[in-house]
């Protein structure tokens, strides 16, 4: 069993450095960066289900696969702070590429996501 725990522990930590973004940040981080910016949108890509069942306050609803066509829509100033944040990271991730091709600027997205919370 000991054995599992190690195997767990260290696929999180390659995983966390292979798929590591520079954009980056803590909850504790992120939760600063929304207090000293009233204008910062917080936005959860999971699914509407996983957002109903369970979702950090404050936080928008726009699943990864509907942000190309609704954030435009959304967000016009894309010099906003933008804060990202999915189940494990990975989806936030790939939210940020997909924002940034899009020309929004001042992203960021929860390391590890809520699981790591």
């Amino acid at each position: 069993m000991k054995l599992d725990n190690l195997r767990r522990k260290i696929n999180t930590v390659i995983r966390k450095q292979f798929f590591r973004c520079e954009n980056s940040i803590t909850y504790v981080r992120a939760k600063e960066l929304l207090k000293d910016n009233p204008m910062a949108v917080l936005i959860d890509v999971r699914s509407f289900q996983e957002y109903n069942e369970y979702h950090l306050n404050s936080a928008i609803c726009i699943p990864s696969y509907e942000l190309q066509k609704k954030i435009p829509e959304m967000i016009e100033n894309k010099k906003q702070m933008i804060i990202l944040y999915c189940q494990t990271g990975a989806r936030s991730k790939k939210a940020i590429k997909i924002l940034q091709k899009l020309g929004y600027t001042n992203l960021y997205e929860i390391d590890g996501g809520i699981d790591n919370i």
